[in-house]
């Protein structure tokens, strides 16, 4: 009696539906976490103040097989394998040009205004010309020297997706 008490508390009444149930979630869950939603964790403080150094996210995948990354957008961008990324912000879209001056972000020669951005050093960086296929990024954290900050021209394929949170 005690052996089909454990065996029914652990598998049900219906052993196979239950296996195929178990088989099934496990599928999803390699689909969804190994493909669409990628974990990342944040090193540095290139994003601050909108993610902390050592913050856990999910890259969502899915997104940009519908539509073109857009500025604004916290991305994850892939550097080497598709584990290895750093998070940062699209500042810039293709045919656009990007540059720095006295610390403001320039598109187009125009100062473009970015709210997320609390505090900034007297970067200044030659306009720069994106092509076809091109995006700028650069983090949040503007107050660190110019030389500190990992930032620039961005391949499309490069670009994984956005961050859900």
């Amino acid at each position: 009696m005690r052996g089909a008490f454990w065996r029914e508390a652990f598998v049900g009444r219906r052993p196979i539906r239950t296996f195929v149930r178990v088989g099934v979630l496990v599928l999803v869950s390699v689909v969804v976490f190994g493909w669409v939603l990628i974990p990342v964790r944040t090193y540095g403080d290139s994003m601050l103040p909108t993610y902390r150094s050592g913050s856990f996210h999910l890259v969502n995948r899915v997104p940009y097989l519908l539509r073109q990354p857009a500025r604004g957008d916290v991305v994850a961008v892939r550097l080497a394998g598709w584990r290895v990324v750093y998070v940062k912000r699209i500042v810039g879209l293709p045919g656009e040009r990007i540059g720095f001056r006295d610390g403001l972000l320039t598109v187009n020669s125009r100062p473009l205004d970015e709210p997320y951005v609390q505090e900034r050093a007297r970067w200044n960086l030659r306009e720069t010309a994106l092509r076809p296929g091109e995006f700028f990024v650069v983090g949040d954290n503007r107050g660190m020297p110019i030389e500190a900050h990992e930032f620039g021209l961005v391949r499309r394929e490069r670009i994984e997706g956005p961050l859900l949170f």
